[in-house]
């Protein structure tokens, strides 16, 4: 495992004598088809780590259906604040999102490891991909993961793990229902050194399939563009649970009340391939 000019992760060899604990934490609403196989694959490929759903008040069977040794809190809705009511649940010395749509590579945990056995680490986030192939999905894909090593910003499929130190320094996740992982990792870049670790987190394709890949992904940028605009998080929300629609009017956008815009930001703080 190799940083950007290539030299070794520092204390790589140490992660294997003291391994750090390591909690995971998926939200979750309505999953009543895809939590029991999530949980499965968890619990198998990564022994040993607790794992804790937050349901955000399903309507379906959904926290029925979590099994020990998982465990399931219940809150209100809202992914920054049901990650961070997950993390209160939590014993774990690194904290690590999952989406309940998302497979991780099992190598993840000890690449995890390896890097957080050096101190200057933060957190970080793991390479992105889809569970299809096509040149558009490659493109994103590809773009997703450049723009985690320049701009320092991880999103929630790509699995963004958090030393517990610097999550209760930061005060945990800020509580906003959409954005909440880019303005996470945009403050962990601020704190320390950031990784982007080999091992594969896989997404579902499932949205660019329905709407179009070309068609979401500007979509997305647009909402991003609008966040930094300083539109009001709960207005992103709803348009990207309507998904896209065209044209893209701007009468909707509302900046909340005395908030200034959100500043994009210059590449800051370091972010290391591993």
């Amino acid at each position: 495992m190799t940083g950007l000019r290539g030299g070794p992760v520092a204390g790589a060899s140490a992660a294997a004598a003291l391994p750090l604990t390591v909690s995971i934490v998926v939200p979750v609403l309505d999953e009543a088809a895809k939590v029991a196989g999530a949980l499965d694959r968890l619990t198998r490929d990564f022994p040993g780590c607790e794992v804790v759903v937050v349901d955000g008040g399903s309507t379906d069977s959904t926290p029925r259906l979590v099994r020990a040794p998982a465990r399931v809190v219940s809150t209100s809705p809202g992914r920054g604040h049901q990650v961070n009511v997950g993390a209160a649940h939590t014993s774990g010395e690194v904290l690590w999102f999952h989406h309940v749509d998302t497979h991780v590579d099992p190598v993840a945990l000890g690449q995890l490891r390896a890097a957080l056995a050096d101190p200057a680490v933060v957190g970080g986030g793991l390479t992105l991909r889809f569970d299809r192939r096509s040149a558009g999905l490659d493109y994103v894909a590809a773009t997703s993961n450049a723009r985690a090593r320049r701009l320092h910003w991880v999103f929630g499929d790509q699995a963004m793990f958090i030393r517990r130190s610097v999550f209760e320094e930061l005060g945990g996740f800020p509580e906003l229902p959409l954005m909440e992982d880019l303005e996470m990792s945009r403050r962990l870049a601020r704190a320390g050194r950031m990784v982007l670790l080999p091992a594969t987190s896989t997404a579902s394709a499932r949205r660019f399939d329905e709407h179009g890949t070309l068609r979401l992904l500007v979509f997305m940028q647009w909402l991003k563009l609008l966040y930094f605009l300083g539109v009001d998080p709960a207005d992103l929300a709803r348009r990207y649970a309507a998904g896209p629609r065209w044209p893209v009017g701007r009468r909707s956008a509302r900046r909340r009340p005395g908030v200034p815009a959100h500043p994009v930001p210059v590449a800051a703080g370091r972010w290391d391939a591993q």
